[in-house]
């Protein structure tokens, strides 16, 4: 398991970061299952990037340090994230930088270069058309290329393999399950009577392909404070990896989340008003609620998760977008963000974000 999180210490130890970093500005593009243009996202980027120069007041100019999210093998072209640059524009120039991941670990790159003192402000974006090929069996090339993929076992029977062994080992129902997907008003009867998809997930359990696009703003200090009334303080973050060995680890639980986790609340998950978990199927929700050890009166995925929306590269990105836009609008104190990335919860980043800087 590899370590790489900040803080490095438990939240309890009196460990501060030698500065305060905050999310001042969040934008998504609207979640559609398909879009005309090309696979760089440069349609679905400018206009959220003019939504946000627009409500913090800044221009282009006024960013230090870009960095993106998002996957030349999905986008079918090599250096899309270069091609995606236009969407910046080429004068003036431009710091910049890119993941081959969702756009959480682009964050996470972003934190690091504001933490080093390089920069006191972060555009971090992420993109993804996934409508231009056929997903589940896409995904399959994470794999390993020379055990598993070679069987082109796509998303959804990986992710049906997990969610069966749970039902197997008693860790969750398939009620369990649907009550994930209808959420507090849904009706989880009529959910159980339609047909599987991937037995046992029916559809209601699985992500919709979405192509889409999000973009954060981070900011230092007093320029976090000037830039927005509310910042959203990112008072830890943690990221790890479990073996990408599928038949080596338990799927039905998430070491790596658990991990994650507990460097950044140092085991104490009070106080969280909600919870924003990127759960690409509904099981999997269970699974890193547990990880994390949320409790009842925490809210998770009131923006609706990657169930409601799920564009790849992005959708981590807007649950730390999500969490941080209702303390930036009062509606919350305090909130956790998870990213996910790979197949079966393999890799798993976890922030803490604030109304309060700590």
């Amino acid at each position: 398991m590899t370590n790489n999180a900040l803080p490095t210490h438990p939240a309890s130890d009196g460990y501060r970061p030698p500065c305060d970093i905050a999310v001042v500005g969040f934008a998504h593009a609207p979640h559609v299952p398909e879009t005309f243009g090309t696979t760089n996202g440069v349609e679905m980027l400018v206009p959220i990037f003019q939504q946000l120069y627009a409500r913090l007041g800044i221009t282009k100019s006024d960013i230090d340090f870009w960095c993106s999210g998002s996957s030349d093998y999905l986008a079918g072209r090599p250096f899309s994230f270069i091609s995606a640059v236009d969407a910046i524009g080429a004068v003036p120039p431009i710091n910049e930088s890119h993941v081959e991941m969702d756009a959480a670990w682009a964050l996470y790159e972003a934190f690091v270069k504001l933490r080093s003192g390089q920069a006191q402000t972060a555009l971090v974006y992420g993109f993804g058309k996934s409508s231009a090929g056929t997903l589940r069996q896409v995904l399959t090339m994470q794999l390993d290329p020379y055990l598993v993929t070679p069987l082109w076992p796509d998303a959804l029977s990986i992710a049906g393999l997990q969610a069966q062994a749970g039902l197997d080992a008693g860790r969750w129902t398939e009620r369990d399950m649907a009550a994930v997907a209808a959420g507090d008003s849904g009706d989880i009867e009529s959910l159980l009577a339609t047909p599987y998809v991937a037995d046992p997930l029916r559809a209601h359990d699985v992500a919709p392909v979405t192509d889409g696009a999000a973009a954060i703003v981070l900011a230092v200090g007093d320029r976090a404070r000037e830039l927005c009334e509310r910042p959203a303080w990112i008072t830890g973050m943690a990221h790890r990896v479990d073996t990408p060995n599928l038949g080596a680890r338990d799927l039905t639980v998430s070491p790596s989340t658990s991990a994650a986790a507990q460097t950044v609340t140092g085991g104490d998950t009070s106080g969280f008003d909600i919870a924003e978990l990127h759960a690409q199927f509904s099981h999997q929700q269970l699974i890193l609620a547990e990880a994390i050890g949320l409790r009842p009166e925490t809210e998770v995925n009131p923006s609706g998760g990657a169930l409601a929306g799920n564009p790849m590269f992005a959708a981590g990105l807007e649950r730390i977008g999500f969490a941080a836009e209702a303390i930036i609008a009062g509606t919350a104190n305090r909130a956790l963000a998870h990213a996910s990335s790979g197949p079966a919860l393999q890799q798993n980043l976890v922030a803490v974000l604030d109304s309060e800087a700590r």
